[in-house]
């Protein structure tokens, strides 16, 4: 029975094929306007550039200008490139010029259809940005296509990890500008960091097109961006809150060992407010009042130390310091160190020196980032598994664009084993039966271990011409996937996606003209040697279409279906034949989870014998709607974190703006007036209550507040007993006192210091709150999970908590900005005012390792202020870099390997 939205497709088409339908006429436009591109001199074309910003300046808008814009274009990279966009590519470029996903198969030239919306969008003068996956495909294409922008009159910029502020500063002034995801969000964050606007490198968020932007904004995106760096000396309260644990009695704390949690009973709360109470530590009435979110996190950390946490088996005391043991193996791990204040804890415990904790300087999840930009658009070949996450999320809709040749892959069943050694063995006897044949294959793998192992199994079945490609050295892995399409050849890879090069039957004759030829100067034995290298290339391309092209053989399914369409995208490019299948066994993850054990039976009664497969559609449909499920949950997961993250967001913006509009205003008086007429309205709240008789008010403790926030010292007390002052006339005698105390200071500096002390004081002051802040909400997330088992929404709690936070936060730094304005003086010339010292971190979302490792400083150490027998002037290392104590090793081998 054929359903209502089927026969609606049949009669209308799919939205899908509208949406491509209506770019056809501009496409066909573009054609007729060819024969007049090809008869302009390179000089005119290029001109072309003046005048469609002279349109622009006019009124026209860029969907204006896509046709004579794209038809420029397409005649530049011919002349510029030696390529041609077909048709097909032109509406790739529509629809990122739209602000949408355009989904092309792997090998349909993605790399050149950005150049089209690039072009058109950089008119504006705005900076356009192209993010790619790592620093190697934004150097090769910024290098590739930056001839073509050139030629048309366009500057290129490229950002890369390890470039200076200046450099990166002219990079984003460039009309495109190409980097990673990582380097964008991190210069955002250290942009808002600076003391003065001309220190910021980046110049707006006006247009980006994501390449692999499956891959960047939905794997990359489950973990937010995070700047670093050391916290002040916090010793004495770490010592204080640890005195208090051995103070305590069992009923008043309960200990759940398997869970690893600790928590304090009704009646041990109450001792630690009395304790902490004493101890000057406690705000309000009671420990789980708002403003004691950061102590509750230390108590608890220091009764886990005592009570969870035991010496010489979780860990052991070594020359003055904590080393951690590994719980699985047993051995200690130097250099490891526990996160948000446990490891301080146990230091404290411990009686030895307490290092200073790591605070969170800075914070954004690539959503958040992303959505700052006026238009985004992104291009894949595996996008619309995820639509529903990217029109939710981001308000990008997925079209997917026909190809330019049909595809002629076979796409086959899956084989489906009992154990996985009996996966292993066939999938070794179908490599070999493949190599020998001389049909390229392509061996997909789930993890690095599971690609290590393949490669062991075939080295012991006597194979030894492979190559395993899962190291991150991008350079090196572009060489061997654009080989791995030559006859014969097996490549075992464990990621595919994001690569950023194609599989070329034959082999790639660019990469092997560049890497043989490299150094061999121009003339004709140059070109000579080019012609027998893409002659040899051409003849390998019939042996390698005439065994069936490329293999695609998958040891494994992955969770989500996108991975897996990415592995077998690598197969069947431009036409060409080709082949992919997956090979599984009941004991591999996905089918691990999803009931293997009841198919395990089953199996065994049908008589199933070792080394038989189980083939059948119907498999293959049950194991995608197990991944459907899985992918479903993953996007559950990062909505829901991402609606945590939207409350802080929301703070942040207003954070940032007010750090801009600080760092432009010529004139700070009017705000530092404001801030101080509104502290004094606080110091006065505090001590005089609404509608209390004057003997009820806090004279003594309103005098103390002014001595402590305004520097002055005025005889309230007598103004109270001997002239019975009304309240609003003690505020209003405050803000003349103080306004003469901040004009006379004003005359006394000169107006150019004055406004720069001014905005210094604001400056240091909101991003010291600022940061306070951020731990606070990272302490309130992770115990507001717990307000669920009173019938509360967590999500709901977090986000009053965090406003009446921010609240407290503005109010802070109202009465902070007043009381060090009223006690600075100048003593010396203004210096130039330094960020901290920082460390990067982005955790990979499948590994959970780090990808800028644990010490990695934004602030590295210069290699020739480097002492080779004091590593502790060393600063961050590269771990491929050679070890600066000189032993010839890499500090991964050397050095580096303590921490590894």
């Amino acid at each position: 029975m054929v359903s209502l939205g089927g026969i609606a497709r049949k009669l209308f088409g799919s939205s899908n094929d509208r949406r491509i339908k209506s770019y056809r006429p501009d496409v066909a436009e573009i054609g007729a306007l060819e024969d007049s591109m090809k008869a302009l001199s390179d000089a005119e074309l290029a001109g072309k550039t003046a005048e469609f910003k002279a349109q622009l300046a006019d009124g026209k808008t860029t969907d204006d200008l896509v046709v004579p814009a794209f038809a420029v274009v397409r005649e530049a990279a011919r002349r510029s490139l030696g390529m041609r966009p077909f048709d097909v590519q032109l509406m790739g470029a529509m629809i990122l010029n739209d602000g949408d996903i355009a989904e092309m198969k792997t090998g349909e030239g993605k790399t050149l259809v950005a150049t089209l919306a690039v072009y058109l969008n950089a008119l504006a003068g705005k900076g356009v940005h192209v993010v790619t996956v790592n620093d190697y495909l934004a150097a090769r294409d910024a290098q590739q296509m930056g001839k073509l922008y050139s030629f048309l009159g366009l500057t290129t910029g490229v950002i890369v990890h390890g470039l200076d502020d200046e450099q990166r500063k002219a990079a984003y002034a460039c009309d495109i500008t190409y980097a990673t995801n990582n380097e964008l969000g991190f210069d955002y964050l250290r942009d808002n960091m600076k003391f003065e606007r001309s220190q910021m490198v980046q110049r707006g968020h006006y247009y980006a097109i994501v390449d692999e932007v499956d891959s960047i904004l939905v794997d990359e995106a489950r973990t937010p961006l995070i700047i670093s760096g050391p916290l002040d000396d916090r010793s004495d309260l770490y010592n204080t809150i640890d005195a208090f644990i051995p103070m305590l009695s069992e009923g008043d704390y309960e200990i759940d060992e398997k869970q690893r949690s600790a928590n304090f009973s009704e009646v041990g709360t109450e001792k630690l407010e009395n304790l902490l109470r004493q101890a000057g530590l406690l705000k309000g009435e009671s420990l789980y009042d708002i403003e004691n979110v950061a102590i509750v996190h230390h108590i608890n950390n220091a009764l886990k130390a005592h009570k969870l946490f035991t010496r010489d088996k979780d860990y052991i005391v070594r020359n003055g310091e904590i080393v951690i043991i590994d719980e699985f193996t047993g051995r200690m791990m130097p250099g490891r160190r526990y996160s948000e204040g446990q490891h301080q804890a146990l230091e404290a415990k411990e009686k030895v020196q307490i290092q200073p904790e790591n605070q969170t300087l800075a914070s954004i999840t690539f959503q958040n980032y992303f959505r700052m930009y006026d238009k985004l658009a992104g291009m894949t070949g595996t996008a619309s598994t995820e639509a529903e996450e990217f029109a939710d999320i981001y308000n990008l809709s997925v079209i997917e664009v026909p190809t330019n040749l049909p595809i002629k892959r076979l796409d086959e069943d899956d084989e489906v084993y009992r154990t996985a050694e009996e996966k292993y063995q066939a999938i070794i006897t179908e490599i070999k039966a493949s190599h020998e044949k001389g049909q390229p294959v392509l061996v997909g793998t789930t993890s690095i271990e599971k690609s290590e192992l393949l490669a062991e199994l075939l080295r012991r079945a006597g194979f030894d011409k492979f190559a395993v490609l899962n190291a991150r050295y991008h350079e090196q892995e572009a060489f061997i996937v654009a080989q791995a399409g030559v006859p014969g050849a097996v490549t075992i890879a464990t990621n595919m996606a994001g690569r950023g090069t194609d599989i070329k039957l034959g082999g790639n004759a660019e990469m092997r003209i560049e890497q043989e030829l490299g150094e061999m100067p121009e003339g004709p034995e140059r070109e000579a040697a080019i012609k027998a290298i893409e002659a040899e290339v051409q003849v390998l391309k019939e042996k390698a279409l005439a065994a069936g092209g490329l293999y695609v053989l998958a040891t494994e399914r992955h969770e989500s279906r996108r991975i897996d369409n990415q592995l077998r995208g690598r197969s069947g490019r431009q036409g060409d034949p080709g082949r992919s299948k997956f090979y599984l066994s009941l004991q591999d993850d996905l089918m691990r989870i999803f009931g293997s054990e009841r198919m395990d039976g089953m199996l065994q009664k049908l008589g199933l014998k070792d080394g038989e497969a189980i083939v059948h559609p119907w498999i293959n449909k049950a194991l995608e709607r197990a991944q459907k499920k899985v992918e479903a949950r993953n996007f559950d997961i990062r909505k829901n974190l991402l609606k945590y993250d939207d409350v802080l967001n929301d703070q942040r913006k207003v954070i940032f703006e007010q750090r801009i509009e600080m760092m432009d205003s010529e004139d700070l008086s009017e705000i530092m007036t404001d801030m101080r007429h509104e502290a004094i309205d606080m110091i006065v709240e505090k001590h005089i209550p609404e509608r209390a008789y004057a003997e009820q008010w806090d004279a003594a403790g309103l005098k103390e507040s002014i001595a402590e926030i305004l520097n002055l010292d005025i005889p309230v007390q007598e103004w109270i007993a001997e002239e019975g002052i009304a309240e609003d006339d003690v505020r209003q005698r405050l803000i003349e006192l103080s306004d003469k105390a901040a004009a006379e200071k004003a005359e006394r500096f000169g107006p150019e210091i004055t406004t720069y002390v001014q905005r210094s004081i604001l400056l240091q002051t909101l991003d010291g709150l600022w940061r306070e802040h951020i731990v606070n909400l990272d302490h309130l997330r992770s115990v507001v999970g717990f307000r669920g088992y009173a019938q509360r929404d967590p999500l709901q709690e977090y986000k009053s908590e965090a406003f009446e936070l921010f609240q407290s936060l503005l109010s802070n730094m109202r009465q902070v900005v007043t009381s060090n304005m009223s006690r600075v003086e100048i003593v010396q010339e203004p210096q130039p005012q330094e960020l901290p010292p920082m460390q990067a971190h982005h955790i990979d979302g499948s590994t959970g390792e780090d990808e800028f490792s644990a010490v990695q400083s934004l602030m590295a150490t210069a290699p020739d202020e480097r002492d080779p027998n004091q590593p502790s002037t060393w600063g961050y290392v590269g771990r491929n870099e050679p070890c600066p104590c000189g032993s010839g090793k890499k500090y991964k081998h050397c050095h580096g390997a303590l921490n590894a």
